[in-house]
């Protein structure tokens, strides 16, 4: 078990600073979301399953879904798409 929680603080510390030296705001956005996501598993692996819902549902879900909906308001999705052109 102490191997799988040093897996995924090891791939916490990647989504940290992926996120801070990540130029596209999209890919920060989701790398982001899995840091939320493996956070809500080290949650419940630590025997904090109250903290591991509360980090899913704010942290994966309604923070990421605030950040997309801004990116779209600040037009940075649709400049992404002519990027892939």
């Amino acid at each position: 078990m102490i191997g799988l929680e040093l897996l995924l603080l090891l791939f916490l510390i990647f989504c940290a600073v992926a996120t801070v030296l990540c130029r596209r705001l999209v890919s920060a956005v989701i790398i982001f979301m899995s840091y939320s996501a493996v956070m809500s598993i080290l949650w419940f692996l630590l025997e904090s399953p109250d903290l591991a819902i509360t980090e899913a549902a704010v942290g994966a879900g309604v923070t990421s879904l605030l950040f997309f909906l801004t990116l779209r308001k600040i037009n940075a999705l649709k400049g992404m798409e002519r990027d892939e052109e």
